[in-house]
């Protein structure tokens, strides 16, 4: 399990149009939220990234880069990128599955094709949402079983608002005997 206030794990992909994605040397202001995705067979991950896509400008105005993560090779990434008609976001592809489970991620199997007639990965990771700091630490962590019932990155928003004025600090960073 990842911990609030600790380092991260070292995360570098290729993107799609922004040359390498390394964590370590993102270089921003407050931090990278990072959207891991199940991939272009997911019509509800097509629907959360035209959510984050319309909000990449408001995170950049708080200091936030954003990047969105999946399995998929490079040619399904680039179908997902057109399919949201994405100008903002970035967008890594090639993640392990070793990657993956390092960042706590579950791993699905394929149940074939899905119901947009696309076929899933024999294995392939369900969602994940998170926010690391400059210094390559967790702010914030939400990860799924399935692809429903993601956090809404309007309240992420929001919350960096909150966080920001009130230099509030991460949570869920105990971890002695209860």
């Amino acid at each position: 399990m990842l911990m609030p206030r600790q380092k991260t794990p070292d995360l570098t992909l290729p993107t799609l149009d922004h040359g390498q994605f390394d964590l370590s040397s993102d270089g921003s202001e407050r931090g990278t939220v990072i959207c891991f995705y199940r991939g272009l067979h997911c019509p509800l991950c097509a629907k959360y990234l035209t959510e984050l896509e319309k909000r990449v400008g408001e995170f950049a105005e708080r200091g936030v880069k954003t990047i969105a993560i999946s399995s998929d090779g490079k040619d399904r990434t680039r179908q997902m990128a057109e399919s949201i008609n994405a100008e903002n976001l970035r967008f890594g592809y090639d993640l392990s599955l070793e990657k993956a489970r390092e960042w706590g991620l579950y791993i699905s199997t394929s149940r074939g094709k899905t119901s947009i007639g696309i076929e899933e990965p024999a294995l392939f990771s369900e969602p994940g949402l998170f926010m690391v700091t400059p210094e390559q630490t967790l702010y914030y962590g939400s990860t799924q079983t399935m692809p429903f019932v993601r956090p809404h990155f309007s309240e992420l928003v929001g919350a960096l608002d909150f966080a920001i004025a009130n230099n509030y600090p991460a949570r869920g960073e105990y971890d002695g005997a209860v």
